[in-house]
């Protein structure tokens, strides 16, 4: 009869993409006795990159002991999983080899994968920061340096697992005979979101002419309309009591923007230098038709890719590494809160973009008004939900 094993693996990016290390763990399912560990120090890239690495260390250790085992993998990454158990495609092109190479280690009808809350990974997660924290000391993480399977506390067995399980579902038949709730789906118990109420600065002289109004040019103030507006979210967003902090853009119109929400809340505002607009270069204060006029091909190649930039601008791609790192800074400082995030068009629509796995392209197929409201909530699993696009009701 094959053995059975389980691996739990994980991968962090300190920048997302930044310095990077993975972390995986082999362990026994009937004694919870840890048989193999994993780590290293990957260099920059990103979060789900380093998780592919750790998933790969983690087959192989259990193919070292074992070549016809059978595998059960549980990693807090529900990206990983779902696309490792082919219920999602697999779109990043950095992602397919990793994948692939995942598969060739075990046969996939070996392999099973399981996702698990963040907490239940504590022992491949500390294996992954051992490895970035040696990393920034220039070495790579040894075993015999290694407390993660003592900072994580004692695996647990399947068995004991299953009894834990029994409990609760016992516990939970007397509550729903007690209290009998309706019947309808839900999602699980994640706790609270981070929660980003997106607000787009005010108008300024420039936002009803559509000119390039980026970070690379005058730094307009608001406009009167533009004062009008942001008056009116700030009554909008008082009446609704759910804005716990306020982070801005360094730009004017968005501190402007962001002054007049946080004296009528009674909040302090943070400025966050990754929120900033995209630099337009030499198409700052220019309109689209006179962009065509004078740089027709550069604007044919910035149409048409994201990586294309302005001359002497910033290209999308550039703005969304940014923005990615600015979110998972304010995910990690504002779990389980509501920030009103105050900011522009490009950073927010690319958290829209970034939150719905949508193309680069998606970003010219949104319209987000001057003064709009859009929210979107990330939850512990790493998802992300939509919850509001380009709301101007406060306006009229």
């Amino acid at each position: 009869m094959p053995r059975s094993f389980i691996v739990e693996a994980d991968g962090g990016s300190r920048g997302n993409p930044g310095p990077a290390g993975y972390g995986a763990v082999v362990i026994d399912p009937a004694t919870g006795e840890t048989l193999a560990e994993a780590a290293e120090f990957i260099g920059t890239a990103t979060n789900n990159v380093a998780e592919y690495k750790g998933l790969v260390a983690g087959l192989r250790a259990a193919h070292a002991l074992d070549p016809q085992a059978q595998v059960r993998v549980r990693m807090d990454s529900k990206l990983v999983v779902e696309q490792m158990s082919g219920r999602w495609k697999i779109k990043h092109p950095d992602m397919r080899p990793l994948a692939a190479e995942a598969q060739r280690v075990l046969p996939p009808a070996q392999v099973t994968y399981e996702w698990i809350p963040r907490e239940r990974n504590k022992h491949a997660d500390r294996l992954a920061n051992e490895a970035m924290d040696a990393g920034k000391l220039g070495k790579q993480w040894q075993p015999g340096d290694s407390r993660a399977a003592l900072d994580a506390g004692p695996a647990r067995s399947d068995a004991a697992r299953a009894a834990d399980a029994a409990a609760e579902a016992g516990e939970a038949a007397e509550a729903a005979t007690a209290s009998a709730p309706p019947v309808g789906w839900a999602p699980a118990d994640l706790g609270p979101p981070a929660t980003f109420v997106l607000l787009r600065h005010g108008e300024t002289a420039l936002t009803p002419e559509k000119r390039f109004s980026g970070s690379g040019g005058t730094d307009p103030e608001l406009s009167a309309a533009g004062r009008r507006q942001a008056e009116a979210a700030a009554a909008a967003l008082a009446a609704r009591g759910t804005v716990q902090a306020i982070v801005s853009s360094p730009l004017r119109r968005c501190r402007e923007t962001a002054g007049a929400i946080a004296a009528r809340l009674g909040l302090e505002v943070r400025i966050d230098e990754g929120l900033r607009e995209t630099d337009f270069g030499a198409w700052e204060g220019l309109t689209f038709a006179e962009v065509r006029e004078r740089f027709p091909d550069e604007l044919d190649a910035w149409l048409a890719s994201a990586k294309a930039a302005p001359p002497g601008g910033e290209s999308f791609a550039s703005v969304a590494r940014r923005v990615a790192v600015a979110r998972d800074k304010l995910i990690a400082r504002y779990a389980g809160r509501t920030v009103l995030v105050v900011t522009h068009v490009t950073p927010i629509k690319t958290l829209v973009r970034l939150a719905l796995g949508a193309p680069p392209e998606s970003l010219f197929r949104m319209e987000l008004s001057a003064a709009s409201l859009s929210a979107v909530a990330y939850y512990a699993d790493g998802n992300a939900s939509l919850r509001l696009l380009n709301d101007t009701s406060h306006l009229r």
